[in-house]
């Protein structure tokens, strides 16, 4: 039998020290870090020193930095006054007209002591998901507290949020973040986390992100605490996708003519366990991103594969080997042209 004491002091001892998941330690906390769409946060650069904060939307996809911008800004804007001077209201907040009404009122009328000239901010991150009711009440309150508040909207469609919200704000538009821009904040990272990696597995962190640095940062730190080196077999593991070099090899077969073998890589995927969409959704980043295919071969094969019948049935719920069958055949019969038909 152990006290009570020799018990709490175990549990001590074996406690493992807690550590932010490394998007959050390595989150920018100034406009100057932020990576990526230099052209626009150039402008909220311009606004941070002027001081004059107009109400912004921004729009892109997922894990480019848009609410991180925002928080910069609110930042370099506020100084110290940041935690009172900013309000922040994710989609997981219940944000119905009640909390506009109310949560947002209150505080756009509360008084708190800010730098000269500066405003109160109101952040509403995942804007896109709030009700019609919500956006009609929040337009009006963004004119009655123009004079002392803020609102800086983060949204992955713009064409979600309602006109006269539009027109009351600067729209500003993130693109997806470049290769070389990942490339280089993932060795910076491994470099402060000694991390041990090679080419391919940084090439891997890349294709599997697809312009997402939140999820490249995650796949990061997944593959070092599982493998403890970061390879490109390792991230396909880790992110259980299917690994490109297979569909590559099947895309080649295709090309080649070869159903027979492109149909048993296939199966190879199919039987590991690959999703209708997994395998469909790969095959176009592949030839996409293929240079050993004429321009007018990649161009037929992302038209059938990706934008036509395949991917367009799977999503309808027709996510069945034959589905893909059918899409390996039409590529093959493509690739081969009339003339090897025989009549």
């Amino acid at each position: 039998m152990y006290h009570f004491s020799e018990l709490s002091s175990m549990s001590k001892a074996t406690s493992l020290p807690y550590e932010l998941p490394w998007v959050e330690k390595y989150r920018p906390q100034d406009l100057e870090d932020v990576v990526g769409n230099s052209e626009t946060i150039e402008r909220l650069k311009v606004i941070a020193r002027d001081g004059n904060c107009p109400h912004i939307i921004i729009s892109g996809m997922p894990g480019i930095g848009k609410t991180t911008s925002i928080h910069c800004l609110a930042h370099q804007l506020l100084g110290d006054a940041y935690k009172e001077g900013v309000l922040e209201l994710n989609a997981s907040d219940e944000r119905g007209i009640d909390v506009v009404r109310n949560k947002i009122k209150s505080f756009a009328q509360k008084k708190v002591t800010l730098p000269p000239g500066r405003h109160k901010i109101v952040i509403l991150d995942e804007a896109d998901s709030m009700t019609a009711g919500a956006q009609q009440a929040l337009r009006r309150t963004m004119e009655i507290f123009s004079n002392t508040t803020r609102f800086c909207l983060a949204c992955n469609m713009s064409n979600k949020i309602i006109e006269p919200i539009q027109s009351r704000c600067a729209i500003l538009r993130y693109a997806k973040l470049r290769d070389k821009e990942l490339l280089k904040r993932l060795i910076e990272i491994c470099d402060m986390e000694k991390v041990q990696y090679n080419d391919d597995g940084l090439t891997a962190l890349i294709f599997t992100s697809e312009g997402d640095m939140r999820q490249a940062i995650n796949n990061l730190q997944s593959t070092h605490s599982g493998f403890g080196f970061v390879s490109g077999d390792n991230v396909f593991k880790v992110c259980d996708q299917p690994h490109p070099i297979v569909v590559q090899e099947m895309i080649k077969s295709c090309v080649d003519g070869k159903v027979d073998v492109a149909m048993e890589k296939l199966n190879e995927l199919w039987e590991n366990g690959y999703s209708a969409i997994d395998i469909a959704v790969t095959i176009f980043r592949v030839v996409k991103t293929s240079d050993n295919m004429p321009e007018y071969t990649k161009l037929e094969f992302i038209k059938v594969g990706e934008t036509g019948f395949t991917h367009m049935r799977i999503l309808e719920g027709v996510g069945t080997i034959l589905q893909l069958a059918g899409l390996i055949a039409r590529l093959c019969k493509m690739a081969m042209g009339p003339s090897k038909f025989i009549i």
